[in-house]
């Protein structure tokens, strides 16, 4: 089961994209065209609130 999040800071900032809130690994790395490595991620997870935001961007090769 899914539930949409909204992201916040970062290049995705104001989008939604789904989670799994029983996943153990609580990140989520999303293609997009903002990332600051050519075919990277930009990486978020939920902060202390529960608010998903930015961390950081990743290249491919980090992955």
């Amino acid at each position: 089961m899914t539930t949409m999040v909204t992201l916040h800071g970062g290049p995705l900032d104001g989008t939604s994209t789904p989670v799994d809130p029983d996943d153990p690994d609580p990140w989520v790395a999303v293609i997009c065209d903002g990332c600051a490595f050519p075919g990277g991620r930009s990486v978020y997870a939920p902060d202390g609130s529960g608010r998903w935001t930015w961390v950081r961007d990743l290249p491919w090769e980090a992955m």
